[in-house]
């Protein structure tokens, strides 16, 4: 089986919690990835998710690193023509402004389970054929 990996960060405080935005994408992220591994293993390829945590510390150097989404180690708007945004956060991550991310003219904060599905499906089929342009 090939692997099409999918790797997922996110702030985490000290007590174990994370923000609503973050806890919201992680109930998507790993919703997407059994629709993949549905959609993909007929094809000999499998979605493996790594998942780290963020300190406080390393999320205050650079907050855009939190939430952020890799498919096949490419941000995962990369793959849907979006971009990486940032919008104000509370709860753990305090008044600082956190990763959303844009595609076809719409923010998003909780990253949506189709979003992740549409991305590792357009990552799944360049690895089947890397002819193809991203």
């Amino acid at each position: 089986m090939k692997r099409l990996p999918i790797f997922w960060q996110r702030l985490v405080s000290e007590q174990g919690t994370t923000c609503p935005r973050c806890h919201g994408t992680g109930e998507e992220v790993q919703r997407a990835v059994q629709t993949l591994r549905r959609a993909l293993e007929p094809l000999g390829i499998t979605p493996e998710l790594q998942v780290k945590e963020i300190d406080e510390a390393t999320f205050l150097q650079d907050p855009l690193q939190s939430n952020r989404i890799l498919v096949a180690g490419e941000p995962m708007e990369h793959w849907l023509d979006g971009q990486a945004g940032s919008s104000r956060c509370c709860n753990e991550c305090g008044d600082n402004d956190c990763r959303t991310v844009e595609v076809g003219g719409q923010r998003y904060e909780v990253i949506p389970e189709d979003l992740l599905v549409r991305a590792g499906m357009i990552a799944a089929t360049r690895m089947l054929d890397p002819t193809l342009s991203a």
